[in-house]
């Protein structure tokens, strides 16, 4: 079965419905049931996005996204240094 990814809109989505669901008094395995996903899906989502409005969630995304780049921005310059550090202190 294939992996299908969510957009951080459904997922955030999903969490509404599921927050429904639950006070209407189902259980966790049955509303996971009803939204297509895992147990394991449906808790992590909760821990990341839990209290998150639609807005927030995008901006967290965008935000994570541009840490990514930032970090590889700094990484690639630092270890180009230190392979040049290494070699140029070495003794051929």
């Amino acid at each position: 079965m294939p992996r299908k990814r969510f957009s951080t809109e459904q997922i955030v989505t999903k969490l509404r419905q599921a927050e429904v669901e639950l006070g209407w008094g189902l259980h966790v395995p049955q509303v996971c049931k009803k939204l297509a996903i895992s147990e394991q899906t449906y808790y992590r989502w909760r821990k990341e996005y839990g209290g998150l409005r639609l807005d927030q969630a995008k901006r967290l995304k965008a935000l994570e996204q541009e840490n990514t780049r930032l970090k590889r921005l700094v990484s690639d310059p630092a270890l180009d240094n230190a392979i040049l550090k290494e070699v140029a202190s070495g003794n051929f």
